[in-house]
């Protein structure tokens, strides 16, 4: 099938893309990589009088450390991009790590984390990922800029708190100062595919607290969960029961299982589908926190100290 007619504009600003959402209203819709809305439009599961393409404006791409321990990335910033980048790798590890588990990589190399984070499809990694780092989404509207927290900017079924005639400009992610560990670990039925259940997993040590090494307590847990939802979610309970607990006390197997467990407290309107009950995305769900805890709670506690260099990692599926 083909799109239903649309008019086609390509600003060259953020400011010009704006003001065109501003004066098209509701007929007109965003479009960067298309890697979601194109398929929708050729379905004709959806249409738009007007498609206002801000994939090619130069402001909206690149990854810049700037001070404060930030690292700023541009909406338009494609998912190849973000992969192939020693900066996020080195200073951002979980996106990194997430990325290959995106779709295939055609998609990456169109797709970008504006896009991922605008659809907001709660299986999806990077909004999961921007939830467990409190990643700061920021925007452009003719009202001015905007600095949106990840757990804010989530509401609910593919929808996000961006107003009409708002554009997502960028995301910023706090570097963590001290030694930190990282994980991945998801579930799909085939490589490529949206993920049954899935978790992010960040947690940094507090080196300052007077005890060194496995002994240091978790200063902070981020578990961003995904395919659990109608949103991707933050395991609050999870975390909340690991903070301030030394980091020797956290690796056995069995208080990872008692981490996954506790991740799964309190969730509500979990999915069920052709893909899996919803007790099925349940026991897996905990099954991959467990597995992500277990690799983010070692790397943390060998991790070079803060102002050193470290080795590099690479996130992997979970059971492999």
């Amino acid at each position: 099938m083909k799109p239903a007619p649309f008019d086609y504009h390509a600003p060259g600003s953020a400011k010009e893309a704006v003001e065109l959402l501003a004066e098209l209203g509701d007929g007109a819709k965003l479009i960067a990589g298309g890697q979601s809305l194109v398929p929708l439009l050729a379905l004709r599961l959806t249409s738009f009088e007007h498609l206002v393409d801000v994939g090619r404006i130069p402001g909206l791409r690149g990854i810049e450390a700037t001070p404060g321990r930030v690292v700023w990335i541009g909406a338009g910033t494609t998912e190849a991009a973000i992969g192939r980048s020693p900066a996020v790798a080195a200073r951002v590890p979980l996106l990194a790590r997430a990325t290959p588990f995106i779709g295939h990589f055609q998609i990456r190399n169109r797709g970008t984390i504006g896009g991922s984070l605008a659809h907001a499809d709660a299986a999806a990694e990077y909004p999961a990922v921007a939830l467990a780092l409190d990643a700061v989404i920021r925007t452009l509207s003719p009202r001015g800029e905007r600095s949106i927290p990840a757990a804010e900017f989530f509401t609910g079924i593919w929808s996000t708190a961006l107003e009409p005639d708002e554009l997502l400009t960028g995301v910023a992610f706090r570097v963590p100062a001290g030694r930190a560990g990282f994980a991945v670990a998801e579930f799909a039925r085939r490589p490529g595919d949206f993920a049954v259940a899935g978790a992010a997993i960040a947690i940094e040590l507090d080196d300052r607290s007077g005890s060194a090494g496995p002994d240091a307590p978790v200063s902070r847990c981020g578990i961003g969960l995904f395919g659990l939802g109608p949103t991707p979610l933050r395991a609050s309970a999870a975390e909340a029961s690991v903070v301030g607990r030394a980091a020797r006390d956290l690796t056995t197997d069995a208080s990872a299982r008692d981490i996954g467990h506790a991740a799964m407290a309190g969730l509500a309107s979990i999915p069920s589908d052709l893909h899996g009950s919803a007790a099925y995305r349940q026991r897996v769900a905990a099954s991959l926190v467990k597995t992500a805890w277990q690799r983010a709670i070692t790397e943390a506690i060998t991790a070079a100290p803060a102002g050193e260099p470290g080795q590099a990692h690479h996130g992997e599926a979970a059971g492999d």
